[in-house]
């Protein structure tokens, strides 16, 4: 039997890159795609619990919900999918997801994550375009390939997320990488409306890529693939250990 892949994203189910992933995965695996009926970035691991969610079937394996990636992978297991997929690959995202501001606000990580919370393994994979803006998705979906056939044959601990991110071919190799930081400068455009009320859009600025050479911003700066483990558990086990912070809580009751 074929391998079952889930394949979700933030950008929704028409987008070149999930696409890219569905045509290098057939003929190897079953794969379905559940992702949003239009793009959800930047929605990190939101669910909706206030409004009914729908799911249209667009055509056989594909499906498109009006929610948020995380809602994807959470129906898909729930309600879509006859049995749990082997893995979860959400992407392939159009622009990189770097550094730890990004995967917070990430849809595309955020989907992964879900899987993760959800005993699949998973992984997010970005693809970051060439100087002209544009990406190479056949590219980064062949990588992406690459890296599912190892995952579907040795697994991923429990807990434990990939986050990859490709650049431009040509690429001189691939890194395992920490988080580096991506620093944004607060960005509020101000508008009118046609009643003269003000309105608000919150723009990402020009970000500043932090990150020595273990960083995924500096791999991917310098032409590496950028493969990052995310854990579930962000607990600060230093901080936990620290007797100043244990001093601090003490008498609280």
């Amino acid at each position: 039997m074929n391998p079952l892949l889930l394949l979700t994203n933030d950008d929704g189910y028409y987008a070149e890159g999930i696409l890219a992933l569905a045509r290098h995965f057939k003929g190897a695996a079953e794969t379905v795609i559940v992702a949003p009926d239009r793009e959800k970035s930047a929605t990190s691991l939101s669910l909706t619990l206030r409004r009914p969610l729908r799911v249209e079937k667009i055509k056989k394996g594909v499906f498109a919900v009006d929610g948020t990636p995380a809602d994807c992978v959470y129906l898909s297991l729930r309600m879509v999918l006859q049995r749990n997929p082997d893995l979860i690959i959400s992407g392939i995202n159009c622009g990189p997801n770097l550094g730890q501001q990004d995967i917070s606000y990430s849809g595309t990580v955020a989907a992964a994550i879900q899987g993760t919370f959800l005993g699949i393994p998973s992984i997010a994979v970005s693809s970051i375009p060439d100087a002209q803006g544009r990406h190479d998705f056949d590219y980064a979906a062949r990588v992406a390939k690459r890296l599912a056939v190892r995952i579907l044959r040795k697994g991923l601990p429990a807990g434990l997320t990939l986050n990859i991110n490709i650049p431009p071919p040509p690429v001189k190799g691939a890194h395992m990488t920490k988080l580096g930081e991506k620093r944004y400068n607060p960005e509020i455009i101000a508008k009118k409306d046609p009643r003269e009320k003000t309105y608000y859009w919150i723009g990402s600025g020009k970000p500043t890529p932090i990150g020595d050479r273990a960083s995924d911003v500096w791999s991917v700066q310098h032409g590496y693939i950028s493969v990052t483990p995310l854990h579930t558990d962000l607990t600060d086990y230093a901080a936990l250990a620290r007797p100043s912070w244990k001093r601090m809580v003490q008498g609280l009751a």
